[in-house]
């Protein structure tokens, strides 16, 4: 593991569940972050310190990328205090999952699991102590999740070591459960908190109208370009009523996998054929998720830049056989012959698997070690609407008719996110506009509704989308006969996973 300057650790200390899953620090196996109120303030102020005594990067664009990062840091933890007010923050602490990949020998991951598993009350006593500001609706959006961390205990913990971990867990559930019960009944974070919240990590200002104001035209877009598919099938008839049969053709249960696998390997060959991406190499396996990843219906477990070389996991979860079978179909509808091999696009090639290939080349630790998840999200996203446009499955409308449905539903996201954390809109609100703008409703509109409580990022996916394709106009027109869907990827690739007021650095290097 390659040694961090005091700068880039203090950063690294303020966030190690998302360093150790996604950037591969694995120094901080076994062990979980202090996230009480005087452990973050502690954080805060060594990084205070280690910067302001720091030399810049040489390289200006990982010198601000890095800034970005630490923008990030004091807003989430110090202006805001979110690990004061949101549970997700603790959840990442005493997640167990990434134990489960396989980046090192299968011993060595044990002892780390046991490690950190031993080390629950710990962090549930951080967690507990901190979260006295947990408003109702995300305390009740959050209870089940919270529950459900009990299920992922290693089977073959210790009875000492399960039992101390169960009693703490116990005590969370109670925490949460009594905020659900009596906090706040108002989740909004405000225009000035969600602004800064968005903004910061991405080294940018954000204009909440203008960005509403966008979504809402994008949606108008992509519910044109739906029409327009649908009519290839089914013309005259509304397109979100074709859309809604469509995805009712599925395999069944014990078809998804081998469903997700042919997908996977058409995806990686057509991304191959066409050049899409800097690197094409790589392993790629397809496999039912762990049981500690099982709350994901489909999900991509990238080797990450600082492990060994090894394989990517495409996950996949089929419904579980003990479900009503109403509740089978909705969740198998997401596997349907139009929509899966969007998914798959999204999840592995051009999208999070190819991106993951390019991070491991990125030229510098901080390109290697921070990533904007709005980048990574939008690229995947990208990437979905690229295959459109290139080509793939050119016969076949039902492919561009999921990427449209997908596409629909992230943008509502975003116009719910501003609309629940700056402009009063209700949660039930937010469900009447899933159910209205997407082939989505009943319990999932209700459940991507609630989504926006404690996720209030989560339009992220369509912001990194529309950032990337003005970026690439803009490419476009500056190179002229220079520009090439290749040199484009490639260059912004070479980013790592780039804070999108950051991206210009493709057209003033290009």
């Amino acid at each position: 593991m390659d040694e961090l300057s005091p700068r880039l650790r203090a950063v690294c200390d303020l966030h190690m569940a998302e360093l150790r899953e996604y950037s591969g620090r694995h120094e901080y196996d076994g062990r979980v972050q202090d996230l009480s109120p005087d452990g973050v303030r502690t954080g805060l102020a060594r990084l205070a310190e280690a910067n302001a005594t720091a030399e810049p990067l040489p390289d200006a664009h990982d010198e601000a990328q890095l800034a970005a990062f630490i923008r990030r840091s004091e807003v989430e933890y110090g202006e805001l205090e979110l690990h004061r007010s949101n549970p997700l923050y603790h959840l990442g602490n005493l997640d167990l999952a990434d134990y489960d990949r396989d980046y090192a020998p299968q011993a060595q991951r044990d002892e780390a699991r046991r490690a950190h598993l031993a080390a629950w009350p710990t962090a549930i006593d951080y967690a507990t102590d901190a979260l006295d500001r947990v408003s109702a609706p995300v305390a009740g959006s959050l209870l089940d999740v919270i529950t459900g961390l009990a299920a992922g205990l290693p089977a073959d913990a210790e009875d000492k070591l399960r039992n101390e971990a169960l009693a703490a867990h116990a005590r969370l559930v109670q925490c949460i459960r009594d905020a659900a019960e009596r906090g706040d009944p108002d989740a909004a974070l405000g225009p000035a908190a969600l602004s800064s919240l968005m903004g910061g990590a991405e080294g940018m200002s954000v204009d909440l109208g203008q960005l509403a104001a966008r979504a809402d035209a994008e949606r108008e877009r992509l519910m044109a370009r739906l029409t327009e598919s649908c009519a290839e099938i089914d013309p005259g008839r509304p397109p979100l009523e074709v859309s809604r049969d469509l995805v009712r053709d599925h395999p069944d249960a014990g078809g998804v996998l081998d469903a997700a696998r042919k997908w996977t390997r058409l995806a990686i060959q057509f991304t191959r054929d066409h050049d899409l991406v800097p690197y094409q190499d790589g392993e790629c396996l397809v496999g039912p998720a762990p049981e500690s990843r099982r709350w994901a219906m489909a999900m991509m477990s990238p080797a990450a830049p600082g492990e060994p070389e090894g394989p990517s996991w495409y996950y996949i979860t089929p419904p579980d056989p003990a479900w009503p079978a109403s509740d089978a179909e909705e969740w198998l509808q997401v596997f349907s012959d139009t929509t899966l091999p969007g998914i798959t696009v999204h999840e592995v090639a051009p999208g999070h698997f190819s991106h993951g290939r390019a991070l491991r080349r990125a030229p510098s630790q901080v390109r290697r070690i921070f990533h904007s998840a709005a980048f990574v999200e939008g690229w995947a996203h990208y990437a979905e609407e690229l295959c459109v446009e290139e080509g793939f499955c050119a016969d076949d409308p039902r492919f561009a008719v999921g990427v449209w449905l997908e596409a629909l539903v992230r943008v509502t996201r975003l116009a719910c996110a501003i609309g629940i954390h700056t402009g009063g809109m209700t949660v039930e609100e937010a469900t009447r506009r899933f159910a209205a703008d997407t082939h989505i409703s009943g319990a999932a509109a209700a459940a991507e509704a609630r989504r926006a409580t404690f996720d209030p990022t989560y339009g992220r996916y369509t912001w990194g989308k529309l950032e990337i394709m003005d970026l690439r106009d803009r490419a476009t027109k500056q190179w002229g006969a220079g520009f090439s869907l290749q040199r484009f990827h490639s260059a912004l690739l070479a980013l790592g996973s780039p804070s999108l007021g950051l991206i210009g650095t493709v057209i003033e290097r290009g």
